[in-house]
């Protein structure tokens, strides 16, 4: 419906993975799709192929309207390649291609409407003129040449347009007019110089994202304009909570940008929603990648770094020509990436650098070029703005979110936020007042580091669902424990990741040396996964590394296992606790506020 990894605009992607993607195979199907593309007449040219572990998306551009067409089209176009590598028909076979067009047809009774009588359901056939014959008939009943009308007049007046199944909302927020798509007025009947765009920022990456999302919204408030946001705890509007649950997704967009009080919009972008659906708007002024790191491999054809990364930064595609793309100069991938982004997009994008060191070498080249940076020189951190100069926005010890400075993961996304920040219109005095003291209390980012003193004992909790992230949350935990203090862990892993995932994060609590283990079910997210299965991977991968086994506890879902850790501490120790689950994070953030001196 979006920008996405394979193009700007919008399309279809099929996945292949029983059949050997051969390039005779897919000439095949690339000659065919360009054929029904001319007799259908459209005019997108867009066509992907991408190899990855489990086989190969096969992906093509298609108008707006036309987008369950063009899944049709590609489907023909690869069976209809399938069939020329049939042998001729033979008494114990039928028909050439009778398979073929069965299981198609198959499919269509499957996915058709539940009152829909099968007789009356056009079924796909592989014989080219029949098929370029219903096509027609499909792209008849599904042309909206209505709704074309509406969005190239958006994209005149440089508006975002926000399109689902059932509504298109012009313009954003506070500027915005929503219409149902079976009621969609001309363009002639909208009133356009009511609608507008507002402040709007999008943020991805592998770790930091929601921590990144939530310090622009504060900023935006310090601004004094009313912001939205929707994460993975759910979409918020000022201290309203709009809905609860994941809506890092596209659906968490819209509800932020259809918010009729929005004055500006911070929206988080998970891998998932890109890859499923595309990015839900077509315009931002800032686009935020906080990092690459491995996470979610072997979903939807990503294996690898080089594909998320690839994914990650489908999202520019938003992007108007004076927009931001704000990137990390300490992710060696984002440095490399970014010097083949004008060639993916077709022209070359604003970017802005944030880093650890100020003084990065990256950094001091795009300052001298008058580029946007952030990073940390002689312990504070210091904003420097195209033509606006060097901002100090605090000592890096006192900003909260950095724990003294051992939070070095935050330090970054305090850098990254404050240049999406700037680019938004939003004052460098009033990102330095916010960085002053956001962190400090508990309110300010929910589960995510969040810090108590119980009895003496130093509880830390946090979001840590991927290696590089609980790496981050560990370096801080060693640091924060007394000279005989022990360190206890809860550890689990969601059930959509790959045994050797779920093995290397076991490696990284191992490298902490804890003295204790709390092994739990991550009961919430299975995803696919049989009970017990993600925590006896766990466990044999801690006493292969060597733990002992009086130091590995097992608990059946994260609130035993939080209440067990909890239990084992001492005055002096620490306790870090990854929670995952809304539920489970609510009873124990409870537990210790109850505990808590502070």
């Amino acid at each position: 419906m979006g920008a996405n990894l394979f193009f700007v605009g919008t399309g279809a992607t099929l996945e292949l993975t029983a059949v050997p993607g051969d390039e005779a195979l897919l000439k095949a199907w690339r000659e065919r799709v360009a054929s029904a593309r001319t007799a259908l007449g459209w005019t997108e040219t867009g066509i992907a192929v991408r190899h990855h572990a489990n086989g190969v998306s096969l992906s093509i551009a298609a108008p707006v309207d036309q987008l369950f067409l063009a899944t049709e089209v590609n489907e023909w176009a690869l069976c209809a390649s399938l069939l020329e590598r049939e042998p001729a028909s033979g008494p114990a076979h039928g028909p050439r291609g009778s398979g073929l067009e069965a299981a198609l047809l198959a499919a269509a009774i499957e996915n058709a409407p539940a009152d829909a009588d099968p007789a009356a359901i056009d079924a796909p056939v592989l014989e080219q003129s029949a098929a370029y014959a219903r096509f027609g008939r499909l792209a008849a009943r599904e042309a909206r040449s209505d709704l074309r009308a509406v969005l190239a007049a958006a994209e005149a007046h440089q508006l975002p347009a926000i399109l689902d199944e059932k509504i298109l909302t012009l313009g954003a927020g506070v500027g915005s007019q929503s219409y149902p798509l079976d009621a969609l007025p001309g363009p002639a009947a909208i009133p356009w110089s009511s609608l507008h765009d507002i402040p709007t920022a999008l943020i991805t990456g592998s770790n930091g994202k929601t921590t990144t999302v939530r310090l622009l919204a504060a900023c935006a408030r310090e601004q004094g304009w009313r912001a939205a946001y929707n994460c993975t705890d759910g979409v918020f509007s000022g201290g309203e909570a709009l809905a609860r649950g994941d809506y890092s997704g596209p659906a968490g967009a819209r509800r932020v940008l259809r918010e009729p009080r929005t004055e500006a919009a911070i929206l988080e972008v998970a891998r998932g929603g890109i890859l499923r659906r595309g990015a839900a708007i077509t315009r931002a002024q800032v686009v935020v990648v906080t990092n690459i790191s491995a996470d979610h491999f072997g979903e939807y054809g990503i294996d690898d770094l080089d594909g998320l990364a690839d994914t990650k930064l489908a999202i520019a595609g938003v992007l108007p020509q004076d927009g931001l793309l704000v990137l990390n100069a300490d992710d060696p991938l984002l440095r490399a990436k970014a010097e083949a982004l004008a060639q993916r997009f077709g022209r070359a994008l604003v970017l802005a650098w944030f880093a650890l060191d100020f003084d990065h070498a990256l950094l001091r080249e795009h300052r001298a070029g008058g580029g946007a940076t952030c990073g940390v020189r002689a312990g504070h951190l210091l904003l420097g703005a195209a033509g606006a100069g060097t901002t100090d926005l605090g000592a890096i010890q006192a900003l909260p979110l950095t724990v003294d400075g051992y939070a070095t993961y935050n330090i970054a996304n305090l850098a990254g936020a404050a240049l999406a920040a700037a680019a938004l219109g939003i004052a460098a005095a009033a990102i330095a007042r916010v960085y002053a003291h956001f962190g400090a209390a508990l309110e300010d980012n929910p589960g995510r580091m969040m810090r108590f003193d119980a009895g003496g004992v130093r509880v830390l909790v946090d979001y840590a669902h991927n290696p590089d992230g609980l790496r981050g949350f560990l370096q801080v935990a060693s640091q924060m424990r007394a000279e005989r203090g022990r360190l206890g862990l809860v550890l689990g892993h969601a059930g959509n990741r790959k045994d050797e995932d779920v093995q290397q994060l076991a490696r990284v609590a191992a490298g902490f040396h804890p003295d204790l283990i709390v092994i739990k079910e991550d009961e919430a997210h299975l995803r696919g996964r049989s009970a017990g299965d993600v925590p006896r991977i766990i466990r044999a991968e801690l006493l292969r590394l060597g733990l002992p086994e009086a130091a590995l506890l097992m608990r059946a879902n994260e609130l035993d296992a939080a209440r067990c850790a909890l239990e084992w501490a001492r005055p002096g120790d620490v306790l870090a606790l990854p929670m995952h689950a809304s539920d489970a994070r609510a009873a124990v953030l409870q537990i210790l506020q109850a505990r808590s001196d502070r």
